[in-house]
């Protein structure tokens, strides 16, 4: 496990509301999502509802990232650090540096996350093409057998071979006994956070919180206690 990467992140539509996109984009939105909607569902409904997690038609405003460690006394600790802000292409490349850093001490090292493989690393390098971001090695994936992408997904962990399965971090941790992120707000509130609330800080936040979700997961399905507060660190 200390070879691991553990990510999160958070995204919102590019803009607002549906009425802020230009009558190209608005066709295109509708040629996309119209199919998949329930019936009598509007545009501008469903660019509430959906726009934030395809990343066509949204952008990323969070990445948190944390890897574990032993300290002196070979206890397992955990360290972590949040990118958060509204220049996205200068947030997927300070995410490449990072990221960077772990590939230049270990080729070997993994991503690992809830749902990653079919969410978020998908999702950042659409962004990294979409911003004109040079794809890093390590996410040089396109074309890639499954079985040739290294990633820890914990949603993959759950299924056990079984890919009918979906589960939530949050009915995840649940389950678990994993004490939940999911306090003063969830995952869909963070399109009204950004742009009403504007509050960057909430959100990276509730980013944080989740990847230490994660990683208790990670131990309890390697039956290790879970982390302390004293034995998570965050990076500034």
């Amino acid at each position: 496990m200390y070879n691991l990467l553990i990510l999160d992140i958070e995204t919102v539509p590019f803009v607002q509301r549906y009425e802020d996109l230009d009558a190209v984009w608005q066709q295109l939105w509708w040629d996309k999502i119209s199919k998949t909607v329930p019936e009598n569902t509007t545009p501008a409904e469903a660019w509430q509802l959906r726009a934030g997690i395809l990343a066509e038609f949204g952008k990323v405003v969070c990445i948190s990232t944390g890897y574990f460690y032993e300290d002196e006394q070979k206890a397992v600790c955990f360290k972590m650090k949040t990118l958060c802000g509204d220049n996205e292409k200068q947030l997927l490349e300070d995410f490449i540096a990072i990221a960077g850093k772990f590939y230049q001490r270990n080729r070997q090292f993994e991503f690992a996350g809830h749902n990653i493989r079919e969410f978020d690393i998908p999702y950042l390098c659409r962004r990294m093409l979409i911003n004109g971001v040079p794809l890093p090695p390590f996410l040089q994936i396109h074309g890639a057998k499954p079985w040739d992408i290294k990633m820890l997904d914990t949603l993959q962990w759950w299924r056990f071979g079984d890919f009918k399965n979906y589960i939530s971090l949050h009915l995840l941790a649940n389950v678990l006994n994993v004490p939940t992120s999911k306090t003063d707000m969830d995952g869909s509130m963070v399109q009204e956070v950004y742009y009403v609330d504007k509050d960057l800080k909430r959100i990276a936040e509730y980013c944080q919180r989740d990847i230490v979700v994660v990683a208790n997961v990670i131990l309890r399905f390697k039956n290790l206690p879970l982390l302390k507060d004293t034995q998570v660190t965050v990076v500034t």
